[in-house]
């Protein structure tokens, strides 16, 4: 019999509601998924703590989807709230998870880098096919991205993973956020940092180059896609799946990189309130396809989010 559960992600950059249907065996039925880009993680990369505000934005979106969860009947005990790399980084993030609590009816877990890399995976692969793996998995968020290699099916196990503070609200705050549109010497140290993070990578997963499919997650990989297919507006059928090349993704970047965020959010595909990190975003991107050869990934709207969903009741 289904169960109705809810999940909600506490990410850098934004704050996402997933509430589906879970059976057995069976992939998980969406009965509603919200995002909000609430930027938590805003200013943690320099003084290491949550600012005030970004905090009240948060909570009061958490607010929200709790009235979302009411009005489907979420019953008591089936929501599974996650925090990642803002408030791993973050001296004072208790206090956030009071209010967070207060909001929502249950606590905050802190995710570990490991915890977050496994519960991406898991989302990520539910809905493919075992003759395309092995699986590279990799979460490009706004603080930190992780990077897990494994199998799926009756067999399947997570062989490698690690995860690395590289993310797009992390460099644009480090290295983006003087100049508009940002200079050649910034962009490439941006592409410098995250490569001088990809050494790391390479240490933890020897296997990264066997890897059959790379699938990758979150906000960037997601407009990336939406740019360069040339959405109007959102439509998650359309991102999810599609095969993203390294030429496609270099020429996005080439685009955003060399326009000012006035002309920026005039992108077909590009969020306005993603349009200060989507720069950011994009170096680590093409970084990571770089460094790896990688000349195709596929983009996946399934991630930690439905990772955490499936694993409320099982």
């Amino acid at each position: 019999m289904a169960e109705l559960v809810a999940s909600i992600d506490i990410g850098t950059n934004s704050t996402r509601l997933l509430v589906a249907e879970l059976e057995a065996g069976q992939p998980l039925r969406s009965r509603e998924r919200l995002m909000r880009i609430t930027r938590l993680g805003q200013g943690v990369d320099k003084t290491g703590s949550l600012d005030a505000d970004a905090m009240e934005r948060t909570v009061n979106v958490l607010k929200e989807y709790r009235t979302v969860m009411d009005s489907l009947g979420v019953g008591e005990g089936r929501v599974r709230m996650a925090a990642t790399s803002a408030c791993r980084d973050a001296s004072n993030r208790e206090v956030f998870f009071d209010a967070a609590q207060q909001a929502v009816g249950v606590r905050p877990e802190l995710l570990s880098g490991e915890a977050e890399a496994e519960l991406s995976f898991r989302g990520a692969t539910a809905g493919l096919s075992v003759a395309d793996q092995p699986f590279l998995v990799f979460d490009l968020g706004g603080g930190s991205t992780e990077f897990v290699f494994g199998t799926v099916g009756e067999v399947g196990r997570i062989e490698a993973h690690i995860s690395i503070d590289v993310g797009c609200v992390r460099l644009t705050e480090r290295f983006l956020s003087q100049a508009d549109p940002p200079e050649p010497e910034d962009l490439a140290a941006a592409i410098t940092f995250t490569d001088a993070w990809l050494d790391d990578v390479e240490l933890a997963i020897p296997q990264i180059g066997e890897a059959n499919t790379v699938v990758g997650l979150a906000g960037t990989v997601s407009t990336v896609a939406a740019v360069e297919i040339g959405l109007a507006s959102y439509d998650r059928d359309q991102i999810h799946g599609f095969r993203l090349t390294k030429a496609a993704a270099e020429d996005v970047f080439r685009t955003l990189v060399t326009e000012s965020r006035a002309d920026r959010i005039h992108n077909p595909g590009l969020e306005e309130a993603r349009a200060d990190v989507i720069v950011g975003g994009c170096c680590a991107l093409v970084a990571i396809m770089r460094r790896f050869g990688i000349e195709e990934i596929v983009c996946s709207e399934s991630d930690i989010l439905d990772g955490l969903a499936m694993s409320v009741v099982g």
